[in-house]
Order: structure tokens, then C-alpha cells, then sequence
């Protein structure tokens, strides 16, 4: 009985759909990465946060919800896969201005604020997505205070 119901779980993996293969991420997939990534990083992703990246990515995009909330689940499945944070926040630095970078660290900001506390992961990604889009510690300072007062 083992082996037909091995054999069964086999054969029904092979006609599992396959999932969608993920987009290559432009500079507001890499945004919505390095957010979720932000949310994830202390290991407990909650609504809050969830709520407050789609709120950021509707307002930062123009999107409706259900287009935000699309965005985050693709953003979601881009944060998971990709190795490196890093990497999202190079191709912001290589997309769009200073301005615009510092946009970037206080929607970030936000997402860290958006439970009420700021852990020392969630911390130590800001710190390296500051440092990759070439920003300072006083932007990030400034970032943060933005962040507070959304």
C-alpha cells in the first residue's frame, strides 16, 4: 500500500501545474522586494506590515488594492527567491535619483515603524539598503522621521 500511494503522490506532482515564472524586477518590483523583505526579516511578516505595503505601493504607483495587493504577492514571491538584498537596491540606485533613493528608505522606514517596533533585523536590512543605494546615515535619519510622521 506504501509504494501505490508513493507511486500516486509521484504521478500527480508530474501534472501539478507549474507556478508562473517571476518577472524580472524593474526598480518598483525591487521596491516592493526590499519592503517585504524589510517585513520578513525578523521572522514575523504580520498584517500590519502586510497592510502598510499595500498602502505604500498604491500611493508610491497609483494602484488600485487589488492591484497593490497583486504587487506584494509578486514582490513576495521576488523577496523568497532573490539571494540578495542587494541586489534590489542596486538596481533602484541605478533607476532613479537621490530623491527618489531617499523615497525608497522611508517607505522602508514605514514598513518597519508599521508594527510598532523596530527589530535589529529589521534594522540591519535598512542599514544595508542604505549603504547599497548610497545613501547616508543622516538620509536614512531623515528617512526615518518621514516615515514617523506618515
Amino acid at each position: 500500500m506504501e509504494v501505490k500511494a508513493l507511486l500516486h503522490r509521484l504521478l500527480h506532482a508530474q501534472r501539478a501545474p507549474r507556478p508562473e515564472p517571476l518577472p524580472e524586477p524593474d526598480e518598483k518590483l525591487a521596491l516592493g522586494a526590499l519592503m517585504v523583505r524589510v517585513a520578513m526579516s525578523d521572522r514575523n511578516y504580520q498584517l500590519a506590515e502586510v497592510s502598510r505595503i499595500d498602502r505604500l505601493l498604491s500611493r508610491l504607483y497609483g494602484l488600485k488594492p487589488i492591484e497593490a495587493a497583486k504587487m506584494r504577492a509578486t514582490s513576495e514571491r521576488l523577496a523568497r527567491a532573490a539571494p540578495e538584498t542587494a541586489r534590489f537596491a542596486h538596481l533602484i540606485r541605478e533607476t532613479v535619483s537621490k530623491e527618489a533613493r531617499a523615497g525608497t528608505l522611508a517607505a522602508l522606514w514605514e514598513v518597519v515603524l508599521a508594527d510598532g517596533t523596530a527589530d535589529s533585523a529589521e534594522l540591519d536590512v535598512i542599514e544595508e539598503v542604505r549603504e547599497a543605494l548610497g545613501l547616508s546615515e543622516i538620509d536614512s535619519a531623515q528617512a526615518r522621521t518621514i516615515a514617523e510622521q506618515s
